[in-house]
Protein backbone atom coordinates (compact mmCIF):
# COMPACT_ATOMS: atom_id res chain seq x y z
CA UNK A 1 0.00 0.00 0.00
CA UNK A 2 1.53 3.32 -1.09
CA UNK A 3 0.22 6.55 0.39
CA UNK A 4 0.71 10.17 -0.51
CA UNK A 5 2.36 11.89 2.42
CA UNK A 6 1.68 15.54 3.32
CA UNK A 7 4.92 16.74 1.72
CA UNK A 8 6.63 14.95 -1.15
CA UNK A 9 10.40 14.62 -1.14
CA UNK A 10 11.99 17.58 -2.90
CA UNK A 11 8.83 19.68 -2.59
CA UNK A 12 9.45 22.86 -0.54
CA UNK A 13 7.08 23.91 2.21
CA UNK A 14 4.68 26.62 0.97
CA UNK A 15 5.93 30.03 2.15
CA UNK A 16 2.60 30.71 3.80
CA UNK A 17 3.30 27.89 6.26
CA UNK A 18 6.65 29.35 7.32
CA UNK A 19 6.68 31.46 10.47
CA UNK A 20 8.46 34.81 10.81
CA UNK A 21 11.69 33.22 12.04
CA UNK A 22 11.84 30.80 9.12
CA UNK A 23 11.39 33.66 6.66
CA UNK A 24 14.49 35.53 7.90
CA UNK A 25 17.41 36.01 5.58
CA UNK A 26 20.89 35.04 6.71
CA UNK A 27 22.09 38.60 7.45
CA UNK A 28 18.90 39.46 9.33
CA UNK A 29 19.22 36.26 11.37
CA UNK A 30 22.85 36.94 12.34
CA UNK A 31 22.01 40.48 13.51
CA UNK A 32 19.03 39.09 15.44
CA UNK A 33 21.25 36.46 17.07
CA UNK A 34 23.84 38.98 18.22
CA UNK A 35 21.23 41.18 19.89
CA UNK A 36 19.68 38.20 21.67
CA UNK A 37 23.07 36.75 22.60
CA UNK A 38 24.14 39.98 24.27
CA UNK A 39 20.86 40.06 26.20
CA UNK A 40 21.25 36.41 27.28
CA UNK A 41 24.80 36.90 28.54
CA UNK A 42 23.73 39.95 30.54
CA UNK A 43 20.67 38.13 31.94
CA UNK A 44 22.80 35.13 32.98
CA UNK A 45 25.56 37.26 34.51
CA UNK A 46 23.20 39.47 36.49
CA UNK A 47 20.91 36.75 37.84
CA UNK A 48 22.86 33.45 38.10
CA UNK A 49 25.69 33.30 40.64
CA UNK A 50 27.44 30.42 38.87
CA UNK A 51 27.66 32.39 35.62
CA UNK A 52 28.88 35.50 37.38
CA UNK A 53 31.70 33.49 38.99
CA UNK A 54 32.58 31.64 35.78
CA UNK A 55 32.64 34.82 33.68
CA UNK A 56 34.74 36.63 36.26
CA UNK A 57 37.17 33.72 36.48
CA UNK A 58 37.51 33.75 32.67
CA UNK A 59 38.07 37.51 32.67
CA UNK A 60 35.06 38.34 30.52
CA UNK A 61 31.86 40.34 30.99
CA UNK A 62 28.72 40.47 28.86
CA UNK A 63 30.01 43.75 27.37
CA UNK A 64 32.90 41.82 25.79
CA UNK A 65 30.53 40.15 23.34
CA UNK A 66 30.55 42.50 20.34
CA UNK A 67 30.36 39.88 17.60
CA UNK A 68 29.02 36.32 17.42
CA UNK A 69 32.61 35.08 17.27
CA UNK A 70 33.27 36.65 20.69
CA UNK A 71 31.12 33.92 22.25
CA UNK A 72 34.16 31.65 22.02
CA UNK A 73 35.81 33.70 24.79
CA UNK A 74 33.13 32.72 27.31
CA UNK A 75 33.29 29.62 29.54
CA UNK A 76 31.38 26.41 28.91
CA UNK A 77 28.47 25.08 30.96
CA UNK A 78 28.42 21.36 31.74
CA UNK A 79 25.97 18.90 33.19
CA UNK A 80 28.09 18.95 36.35
CA UNK A 81 27.33 22.66 36.77
CA UNK A 82 23.61 21.94 36.85
CA UNK A 83 24.10 19.08 39.30
CA UNK A 84 26.32 21.18 41.56
CA UNK A 85 23.62 23.89 41.74
CA UNK A 86 20.79 21.37 42.29
CA UNK A 87 17.92 21.97 42.37
CA UNK A 88 17.27 25.61 41.43
CA UNK A 89 20.63 27.37 41.57
CA UNK A 90 20.73 27.97 37.80
CA UNK A 91 17.35 29.71 37.69
CA UNK A 92 17.56 33.36 36.61
CA UNK A 93 14.05 34.39 37.65
CA UNK A 94 12.14 34.27 40.95
CA UNK A 95 10.41 30.97 41.61
CA UNK A 96 7.08 32.80 41.45
CA UNK A 97 7.74 33.31 37.72
CA UNK A 98 8.47 29.62 37.04
CA UNK A 99 5.47 27.84 35.56
CA UNK A 100 6.92 24.36 35.09
CA UNK A 101 9.86 22.24 36.19
CA UNK A 102 11.38 19.32 34.30
CA UNK A 103 14.36 17.14 35.17
CA UNK A 104 16.58 14.45 33.72
CA UNK A 105 16.36 10.88 34.98
CA UNK A 106 19.39 11.29 37.23
CA UNK A 107 20.51 7.67 36.73
CA UNK A 108 24.18 8.63 37.06
CA UNK A 109 23.83 11.12 39.90
CA UNK A 110 21.66 14.07 40.79
CA UNK A 111 19.17 14.95 38.04
CA UNK A 112 19.59 18.16 36.09
CA UNK A 113 16.65 20.44 36.84
CA UNK A 114 15.28 23.01 34.37
CA UNK A 115 12.56 25.62 34.75
CA UNK A 116 10.26 27.44 32.33
CA UNK A 117 8.48 30.79 32.50
CA UNK A 118 5.25 31.39 30.58
CA UNK A 119 7.30 32.88 27.74
CA UNK A 120 9.64 29.87 27.78
CA UNK A 121 6.70 27.47 27.48
CA UNK A 122 5.23 29.50 24.63
CA UNK A 123 8.55 29.56 22.79
CA UNK A 124 9.00 25.82 23.35
CA UNK A 125 5.56 25.06 21.94
CA UNK A 126 6.35 27.25 18.93
CA UNK A 127 9.65 25.55 18.04
CA UNK A 128 8.06 22.10 18.38
CA UNK A 129 5.14 23.25 16.21
CA UNK A 130 7.68 24.48 13.66
CA UNK A 131 9.40 21.10 13.85
CA UNK A 132 6.14 19.24 13.24
CA UNK A 133 5.41 21.42 10.19
CA UNK A 134 8.93 20.79 8.90
CA UNK A 135 8.31 17.04 9.31
CA UNK A 136 5.16 17.26 7.17
CA UNK A 137 2.52 17.73 9.88
CA UNK A 138 -0.41 19.99 9.16
CA UNK A 139 -3.34 21.44 11.16
CA UNK A 140 -5.98 18.79 11.67
CA UNK A 141 -3.57 15.86 11.72
CA UNK A 142 -3.74 13.52 14.69
CA UNK A 143 -0.43 13.10 16.53
CA UNK A 144 0.14 9.95 18.58
CA UNK A 145 2.67 10.92 21.30
CA UNK A 146 4.52 7.91 22.70
CA UNK A 147 7.26 9.85 24.43
CA UNK A 148 7.08 9.53 28.19
CA UNK A 149 5.14 12.17 30.11
CA UNK A 150 6.24 13.53 33.48
CA UNK A 151 9.59 15.09 34.41
CA UNK A 152 11.06 13.89 31.08
CA UNK A 153 10.62 16.71 28.54
CA UNK A 154 9.63 14.52 25.59
CA UNK A 155 5.94 13.89 26.19
CA UNK A 156 4.76 17.34 27.25
CA UNK A 157 7.12 19.05 24.81
CA UNK A 158 5.65 17.13 21.88
CA UNK A 159 2.11 17.49 23.29
CA UNK A 160 1.98 21.28 23.52
CA UNK A 161 3.92 21.71 20.28
CA UNK A 162 1.42 19.56 18.40
CA UNK A 163 -1.48 21.52 19.85
CA UNK A 164 0.23 24.79 18.85
CA UNK A 165 0.59 23.37 15.32
CA UNK A 166 -3.19 22.89 15.18
CA UNK A 167 -3.02 19.12 15.49
CA UNK A 168 -5.11 16.73 17.58
CA UNK A 169 -3.00 15.08 20.28
CA UNK A 170 -3.32 11.45 21.36
CA UNK A 171 -1.31 11.43 24.65
CA UNK A 172 -0.41 7.72 24.68
CA UNK A 173 2.88 8.12 26.61
CA UNK A 174 5.13 5.03 26.85
CA UNK A 175 4.32 1.45 27.77
CA UNK A 176 1.23 -0.73 27.29
CA UNK A 177 2.53 -1.59 23.83
CA UNK A 178 -0.38 -3.83 22.78
CA UNK A 179 -2.85 -1.10 23.73
CA UNK A 180 -0.88 1.48 21.75
CA UNK A 181 -1.17 -0.69 18.65
CA UNK A 182 -4.94 -0.86 19.20
CA UNK A 183 -5.16 2.92 19.62
CA UNK A 184 -3.22 3.50 16.41
CA UNK A 185 -5.57 1.12 14.62
CA UNK A 186 -8.72 2.70 16.07
CA UNK A 187 -7.85 6.42 16.24
CA UNK A 188 -5.95 6.48 12.91
CA UNK A 189 -3.27 9.12 13.59
CA UNK A 190 -1.22 10.48 10.71
CA UNK A 191 1.87 11.24 12.84
CA UNK A 192 3.69 9.42 15.62
CA UNK A 193 6.30 11.00 17.93
CA UNK A 194 8.39 8.41 19.77
CA UNK A 195 11.93 7.17 20.32
CA UNK A 196 13.14 5.12 17.34
CA UNK A 197 13.90 2.11 19.55
CA UNK A 198 10.34 2.05 20.89
CA UNK A 199 9.01 2.37 17.35
CA UNK A 200 10.78 -0.90 16.60
CA UNK A 201 9.04 -2.42 19.63
CA UNK A 202 5.68 -1.18 18.32
CA UNK A 203 6.45 -2.64 14.89
CA UNK A 204 7.18 -6.01 16.46
CA UNK A 205 3.83 -5.83 18.29
CA UNK A 206 1.94 -5.01 15.09
CA UNK A 207 3.45 -8.07 13.45
CA UNK A 208 2.86 -10.24 16.53
CA UNK A 209 -0.83 -9.35 16.30
CA UNK A 210 -0.87 -10.27 12.61
CA UNK A 211 -1.24 -6.65 11.43
CA UNK A 212 0.80 -5.41 8.46
CA UNK A 213 2.29 -2.11 9.74
CA UNK A 214 2.24 -0.75 6.20
CA UNK A 215 -1.56 -0.70 6.28
CA UNK A 216 -1.82 1.75 9.19
CA UNK A 217 -2.86 5.40 8.89
CA UNK A 218 0.59 6.65 9.90
CA UNK A 219 2.35 8.84 7.37
CA UNK A 220 5.16 10.52 9.33
CA UNK A 221 7.27 9.41 12.28
CA UNK A 222 9.15 12.08 14.26
CA UNK A 223 11.86 10.23 16.15
CA UNK A 224 14.26 11.56 18.77
CA UNK A 225 15.63 11.37 22.32
CA UNK A 226 18.42 8.95 21.31
CA UNK A 227 20.93 8.52 18.47
CA UNK A 228 19.78 6.47 15.49
CA UNK A 229 21.31 5.60 12.16
CA UNK A 230 20.36 5.76 8.49
CA UNK A 231 20.03 1.97 8.57
CA UNK A 232 17.40 2.26 11.30
CA UNK A 233 15.59 4.92 9.25
CA UNK A 234 15.43 2.55 6.28
CA UNK A 235 14.23 -0.30 8.51
CA UNK A 236 11.39 1.81 9.92
CA UNK A 237 10.40 3.38 6.61
CA UNK A 238 10.28 0.05 4.80
CA UNK A 239 8.36 -1.80 7.52
CA UNK A 240 5.90 1.03 8.20
CA UNK A 241 5.68 2.85 4.82
CA UNK A 242 6.16 6.30 6.35
CA UNK A 243 8.60 9.17 6.28
CA UNK A 244 10.94 8.82 9.28
CA UNK A 245 12.49 12.14 10.32
CA UNK A 246 14.74 13.18 13.18
CA UNK A 247 14.01 15.70 15.94
CA UNK A 248 16.70 16.89 18.33
CA UNK A 249 16.67 18.46 21.75
CA UNK A 250 17.76 18.09 25.33
CA UNK A 251 16.20 19.31 28.53
CA UNK A 252 19.10 21.59 29.48
CA UNK A 253 18.58 23.60 26.27
CA UNK A 254 14.74 23.39 26.14
CA UNK A 255 13.64 19.80 25.34
CA UNK A 256 12.62 18.48 21.92
CA UNK A 257 12.47 21.13 19.21
CA UNK A 258 16.01 22.53 19.20
CA UNK A 259 16.56 21.18 15.68
CA UNK A 260 14.47 19.28 13.15
CA UNK A 261 14.98 17.33 9.96
CA UNK A 262 12.83 18.58 7.08
CA UNK A 263 10.84 15.86 5.33
CA UNK A 264 11.45 17.28 1.88
CA UNK A 265 15.22 16.77 2.13
CA UNK A 266 16.03 14.42 5.07
CA UNK A 267 19.60 15.66 5.01
CA UNK A 268 20.29 16.60 8.62
CA UNK A 269 18.57 18.70 11.25
CA UNK A 270 18.07 22.43 10.81
CA UNK A 271 18.86 24.21 14.08
CA UNK A 272 16.24 26.81 14.97
CA UNK A 273 18.93 29.44 15.28
CA UNK A 274 16.62 32.30 16.16
CA UNK A 275 16.35 30.61 19.59
CA UNK A 276 19.46 28.42 19.96
CA UNK A 277 22.98 29.31 18.85
CA UNK A 278 25.11 26.27 17.89
CA UNK A 279 28.85 25.73 17.97
CA UNK A 280 30.97 22.64 17.38
CA UNK A 281 34.15 22.36 19.44
CA UNK A 282 37.03 19.94 19.62
CA UNK A 283 36.14 17.77 22.66
CA UNK A 284 39.81 17.57 23.68
CA UNK A 285 41.15 21.07 23.02
CA UNK A 286 37.86 23.05 23.34
CA UNK A 287 38.73 24.96 20.15
CA UNK A 288 35.77 26.09 18.03
CA UNK A 289 35.68 24.05 14.82
CA UNK A 290 35.07 25.51 11.38
CA UNK A 291 31.82 24.74 9.58
CA UNK A 292 31.96 21.21 8.21
CA UNK A 293 34.44 19.90 10.79
CA UNK A 294 33.32 17.30 13.31
CA UNK A 295 33.32 17.68 17.07
CA UNK A 296 31.13 18.15 20.14
CA UNK A 297 27.91 20.13 19.81
CA UNK A 298 27.56 23.18 22.09
CA UNK A 299 24.45 25.34 22.52
CA UNK A 300 23.70 28.79 23.88
CA UNK A 301 20.07 29.73 24.40
CA UNK A 302 18.98 33.07 22.95
CA UNK A 303 15.42 33.51 24.25
CA UNK A 304 15.17 31.48 27.49
CA UNK A 305 14.24 33.34 30.67
CA UNK A 306 14.05 30.89 33.58
CA UNK A 307 17.27 29.02 32.79
CA UNK A 308 19.50 30.74 30.25
CA UNK A 309 22.22 28.35 29.13
CA UNK A 310 25.63 29.54 27.90
CA UNK A 311 27.83 27.28 25.78
CA UNK A 312 26.32 24.04 27.08
CA UNK A 313 28.38 20.97 26.21
CA UNK A 314 25.91 18.39 24.95
CA UNK A 315 28.48 15.54 24.56
CA UNK A 316 26.81 14.82 21.18
CA UNK A 317 29.14 14.42 18.20
CA UNK A 318 28.25 16.04 14.87
CA UNK A 319 29.25 18.84 12.51
CA UNK A 320 27.61 22.07 11.31
CA UNK A 321 26.61 22.35 7.65
CA UNK A 322 24.93 25.04 5.53
CA UNK A 323 21.14 25.14 5.49
CA UNK A 324 19.15 23.58 2.64
CA UNK A 325 15.38 23.35 3.11
CA UNK A 326 15.60 26.32 5.52
CA UNK A 327 18.58 28.18 4.01
CA UNK A 328 19.19 30.67 6.84
CA UNK A 329 19.41 27.95 9.49
CA UNK A 330 22.49 25.76 9.61
CA UNK A 331 22.14 22.00 9.85
CA UNK A 332 23.68 19.45 12.14
CA UNK A 333 24.32 15.96 10.88
CA UNK A 334 22.21 13.19 12.42
CA UNK A 335 23.62 12.49 15.89
CA UNK A 336 24.92 8.93 15.89
CA UNK A 337 27.35 9.08 18.79
CA UNK A 338 28.20 10.78 22.07
CA UNK A 339 31.52 11.50 23.71
CA UNK A 340 30.40 9.57 26.77
CA UNK A 341 29.02 6.62 24.73
CA UNK A 342 32.37 5.92 23.13
CA UNK A 343 33.83 2.54 24.09
CA UNK A 344 37.62 2.20 24.06
CA UNK A 345 38.23 -1.47 23.35
CA UNK A 346 41.87 -2.54 23.23
CA UNK A 347 42.84 0.94 22.09
CA UNK A 348 40.12 1.28 19.41
CA UNK A 349 37.29 3.80 19.67
CA UNK A 350 33.92 2.09 19.15
CA UNK A 351 30.46 3.67 19.07
CA UNK A 352 27.20 1.70 19.46
CA UNK A 353 25.96 3.29 16.22
CA UNK A 354 28.75 1.50 14.32
CA UNK A 355 27.52 -1.84 15.65
CA UNK A 356 23.91 -0.89 14.87
CA UNK A 357 24.74 -0.21 11.22
CA UNK A 358 26.27 -3.66 10.87
CA UNK A 359 23.41 -5.47 12.66
CA UNK A 360 20.74 -3.70 10.61
CA UNK A 361 22.28 -4.68 7.29
CA UNK A 362 22.74 -8.34 8.29
CA UNK A 363 20.11 -10.79 6.94
CA UNK A 364 18.40 -13.05 9.44
CA UNK A 365 18.60 -10.77 12.50
CA UNK A 366 16.08 -8.32 13.92
CA UNK A 367 17.00 -4.68 14.72
CA UNK A 368 17.43 -5.43 18.42
CA UNK A 369 20.92 -5.79 19.86
CA UNK A 370 23.03 -5.10 22.93
CA UNK A 371 26.75 -4.83 23.53
CA UNK A 372 28.16 -6.59 26.61
CA UNK A 373 31.61 -5.55 27.85
CA UNK A 374 33.56 -7.93 30.10
CA UNK A 375 37.15 -8.62 31.12
CA UNK A 376 39.28 -11.72 30.77
CA UNK A 377 42.44 -11.19 32.78
CA UNK A 378 43.73 -7.78 31.64
CA UNK A 379 41.92 -7.96 28.31
CA UNK A 380 38.61 -6.20 27.62
CA UNK A 381 36.15 -8.24 25.54
CA UNK A 382 33.00 -7.29 23.68
CA UNK A 383 30.05 -9.55 22.93
CA UNK A 384 27.38 -8.42 20.50
CA UNK A 385 24.01 -10.04 21.25
CA UNK A 386 21.51 -9.78 18.39
CA UNK A 387 18.05 -11.30 18.03
CA UNK A 388 17.28 -13.72 15.25
CA UNK A 389 14.30 -12.92 13.07
CA UNK A 390 11.29 -15.18 13.39
CA UNK A 391 11.82 -18.43 11.48
CA UNK A 392 15.59 -18.12 11.14
CA UNK A 393 17.13 -21.62 11.35
CA UNK A 394 20.46 -22.64 12.85
CA UNK A 395 22.31 -22.23 9.57
CA UNK A 396 20.95 -18.71 9.06
CA UNK A 397 21.81 -17.78 12.65
CA UNK A 398 25.35 -19.03 12.20
CA UNK A 399 25.74 -17.09 8.99
CA UNK A 400 24.41 -13.95 10.68
CA UNK A 401 26.85 -14.30 13.59
CA UNK A 402 29.76 -14.71 11.20
CA UNK A 403 28.63 -11.72 9.11
CA UNK A 404 28.36 -9.43 12.16
CA UNK A 405 31.74 -10.52 13.51
CA UNK A 406 33.32 -9.97 10.09
CA UNK A 407 31.59 -6.60 9.68
CA UNK A 408 32.83 -5.36 13.05
CA UNK A 409 36.37 -6.60 12.38
CA UNK A 410 36.52 -5.06 8.90
CA UNK A 411 34.58 -1.87 9.61
CA UNK A 412 35.57 -1.02 13.17
CA UNK A 413 38.84 -2.85 13.61
CA UNK A 414 38.16 -5.02 16.66
CA UNK A 415 37.42 -8.68 17.18
CA UNK A 416 34.16 -9.39 19.01
CA UNK A 417 32.10 -12.38 20.01
CA UNK A 418 28.60 -12.58 18.55
CA UNK A 419 25.61 -14.35 20.06
CA UNK A 420 22.40 -14.73 18.05
CA UNK A 421 19.62 -15.13 20.60
CA UNK A 422 15.99 -16.14 20.18
CA UNK A 423 13.40 -13.57 19.05
CA UNK A 424 12.02 -11.32 21.81
CA UNK A 425 14.86 -12.25 24.16
CA UNK A 426 16.45 -8.83 24.64
CA UNK A 427 14.83 -6.18 26.77
CA UNK A 428 12.38 -4.02 24.81
CA UNK A 429 12.49 -0.26 25.11
CA UNK A 430 9.65 2.02 26.18
CA UNK A 431 11.99 5.01 26.08
CA UNK A 432 15.70 5.41 25.53
CA UNK A 433 17.18 1.98 24.91
CA UNK A 434 20.13 0.68 26.93
CA UNK A 435 22.59 -0.53 24.31
CA UNK A 436 25.69 -1.05 26.45
CA UNK A 437 25.99 -3.47 29.38
CA UNK A 438 29.37 -2.73 30.93
CA UNK A 439 30.43 -5.48 33.32
CA UNK A 440 34.15 -4.72 33.27
CA UNK A 441 35.43 -4.84 36.80
CA UNK A 442 32.27 -6.50 38.10
CA UNK A 443 33.25 -10.04 37.12
CA UNK A 444 36.07 -12.12 38.60
CA UNK A 445 39.16 -12.00 36.40
CA UNK A 446 40.47 -15.28 35.09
Amino acid sequence: MTRTTPVKLGEPLPRGLLDAGERMGAEELRAHQLTLLQQTLRHAYDHVELYRKKFDAAGVTPDDCRTLEDLGRFPFTTKADLRDTYPFGMFAVPMADVRRIHASSGTTGRPTVVGYTENDLSMWAEVVARSIRAAGGRPGHKVHVSYGYGLFTGGLGAHYGAERAGCTVIPASGGMTARQVQIIQDFRPEIIMVTPSYMLTLLDEFERQGIDPRTTSLQVGIFGAEPWTEEMRREIEERLDIHAVDIYGLSEVIGPGVAQECVETKDGLHVWEDHFYPEVVDPLTDAVMAEGQGGELVFTSLTKEALPIVRYRTRDLTRLLPGTARPAFRRIEKITGRCDDMIILRGVNVFPSQIEEIVLRTPGVAPHFQVRLTQRGRMDEMTVRAEARQGADAEQRGAAAAAIARGVKDGVGVTVRVEIVDPETLERSVGKIRRIIDERGSLPRS
